[in-house]
Protein backbone atom coordinates (compact mmCIF):
# COMPACT_ATOMS: atom_id res chain seq x y z
CA UNK A 1 0.00 0.00 0.00
CA UNK A 2 1.39 3.40 -1.00
CA UNK A 3 1.73 6.08 1.65
CA UNK A 4 -0.92 8.77 1.63
CA UNK A 5 0.11 12.17 0.24
CA UNK A 6 0.11 15.02 2.70
CA UNK A 7 -2.46 17.75 2.14
CA UNK A 8 -0.21 20.44 3.55
CA UNK A 9 -0.22 23.77 1.72
CA UNK A 10 2.79 24.60 -0.43
CA UNK A 11 4.93 27.62 0.34
CA UNK A 12 4.86 30.35 -2.28
CA UNK A 13 7.82 30.28 -4.61
CA UNK A 14 10.36 33.10 -4.24
CA UNK A 15 9.58 34.36 -7.73
CA UNK A 16 5.99 35.22 -6.76
CA UNK A 17 6.46 36.13 -3.09
CA UNK A 18 6.52 39.87 -2.40
CA UNK A 19 8.95 40.92 0.32
CA UNK A 20 7.38 43.65 2.47
CA UNK A 21 9.52 46.76 2.98
CA UNK A 22 9.55 46.21 6.73
CA UNK A 23 11.03 42.73 6.28
CA UNK A 24 13.70 44.03 3.92
CA UNK A 25 14.61 46.78 6.39
CA UNK A 26 14.90 44.21 9.16
CA UNK A 27 17.31 42.17 7.06
CA UNK A 28 19.29 45.29 6.11
CA UNK A 29 19.40 46.32 9.80
CA UNK A 30 21.12 43.03 10.63
CA UNK A 31 23.52 43.37 7.68
CA UNK A 32 24.45 46.95 8.62
CA UNK A 33 25.05 45.86 12.20
CA UNK A 34 27.57 43.33 10.94
CA UNK A 35 29.09 45.84 8.50
CA UNK A 36 29.69 48.27 11.35
CA UNK A 37 32.17 45.78 12.84
CA UNK A 38 34.29 45.93 9.69
CA UNK A 39 33.99 49.71 9.49
CA UNK A 40 35.13 49.97 13.09
CA UNK A 41 38.18 47.89 12.15
CA UNK A 42 39.00 50.60 9.58
CA UNK A 43 38.70 53.21 12.30
CA UNK A 44 41.10 51.20 14.48
CA UNK A 45 43.51 50.87 11.53
CA UNK A 46 43.42 54.67 11.11
CA UNK A 47 44.04 55.28 14.83
CA UNK A 48 46.90 52.77 15.00
CA UNK A 49 48.47 54.30 11.89
CA UNK A 50 48.16 57.73 13.47
CA UNK A 51 50.06 56.47 16.52
CA UNK A 52 52.71 54.69 14.42
CA UNK A 53 53.87 57.72 12.50
CA UNK A 54 53.91 59.46 9.15
CA UNK A 55 54.53 56.54 6.78
CA UNK A 56 51.80 54.33 8.26
CA UNK A 57 49.36 57.25 8.33
CA UNK A 58 50.20 58.11 4.70
CA UNK A 59 49.35 54.53 3.69
CA UNK A 60 45.98 54.65 5.43
CA UNK A 61 45.26 58.09 3.98
CA UNK A 62 46.13 56.87 0.48
CA UNK A 63 43.70 53.95 0.87
CA UNK A 64 40.91 56.04 2.36
CA UNK A 65 41.20 58.59 -0.47
CA UNK A 66 41.14 55.95 -3.20
CA UNK A 67 37.83 55.30 -4.98
CA UNK A 68 37.41 51.99 -3.14
CA UNK A 69 38.23 53.62 0.21
CA UNK A 70 35.76 56.45 -0.38
CA UNK A 71 33.10 53.93 -1.42
CA UNK A 72 33.68 52.00 1.81
CA UNK A 73 33.60 55.17 3.92
CA UNK A 74 30.39 56.43 2.31
CA UNK A 75 28.85 52.97 2.80
CA UNK A 76 30.01 52.96 6.43
CA UNK A 77 28.39 56.35 6.96
CA UNK A 78 25.13 55.15 5.44
CA UNK A 79 25.26 51.93 7.49
CA UNK A 80 25.69 53.92 10.70
CA UNK A 81 22.71 56.14 9.95
CA UNK A 82 20.54 53.26 8.78
CA UNK A 83 21.39 51.15 11.82
CA UNK A 84 20.92 54.11 14.18
CA UNK A 85 17.49 54.92 12.72
CA UNK A 86 16.47 51.25 12.96
CA UNK A 87 17.60 51.21 16.59
CA UNK A 88 15.55 54.32 17.37
CA UNK A 89 12.54 52.70 15.70
CA UNK A 90 12.94 49.56 17.83
CA UNK A 91 13.43 51.69 20.96
CA UNK A 92 10.08 53.37 20.29
CA UNK A 93 8.49 49.96 19.70
CA UNK A 94 9.84 48.82 23.08
CA UNK A 95 7.44 51.32 24.64
CA UNK A 96 4.53 49.80 22.69
CA UNK A 97 4.17 52.78 20.36
CA UNK A 98 3.97 52.89 16.57
CA UNK A 99 2.54 49.44 15.88
CA UNK A 100 -0.41 50.72 13.87
CA UNK A 101 -0.16 49.54 10.25
CA UNK A 102 -0.10 53.10 8.90
CA UNK A 103 2.69 54.07 11.31
CA UNK A 104 4.76 51.00 10.49
CA UNK A 105 4.48 51.64 6.74
CA UNK A 106 5.27 55.35 7.13
CA UNK A 107 8.30 54.73 9.32
CA UNK A 108 9.54 52.05 6.90
CA UNK A 109 9.41 54.50 4.00
CA UNK A 110 11.13 57.19 6.06
CA UNK A 111 13.78 54.67 7.15
CA UNK A 112 14.83 54.35 3.52
CA UNK A 113 15.04 58.09 2.89
CA UNK A 114 16.50 59.61 6.08
CA UNK A 115 19.79 57.62 6.16
CA UNK A 116 20.47 58.53 2.51
CA UNK A 117 19.78 62.23 3.15
CA UNK A 118 21.92 62.28 6.29
CA UNK A 119 24.77 60.52 4.47
CA UNK A 120 24.64 63.08 1.65
CA UNK A 121 24.62 65.97 4.14
CA UNK A 122 27.58 64.59 6.13
CA UNK A 123 29.66 64.00 3.00
CA UNK A 124 28.72 67.32 1.43
CA UNK A 125 29.77 69.19 4.57
CA UNK A 126 32.90 67.06 4.99
CA UNK A 127 34.04 67.49 1.39
CA UNK A 128 33.34 71.22 1.46
CA UNK A 129 35.79 71.56 4.37
CA UNK A 130 38.66 69.91 2.46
Amino acid sequence: MAPKKSQRPLSPHLSIYKFPLTMMLSIIHRITGSALYFGTALLVWWLVALAMGGQAFATVTWFMQSPIGLFILVGYTWAMFHHMFGGIKHFIWDFGKGFELESVDFVAKIAVIIPVILTIIVWAVGLSLV
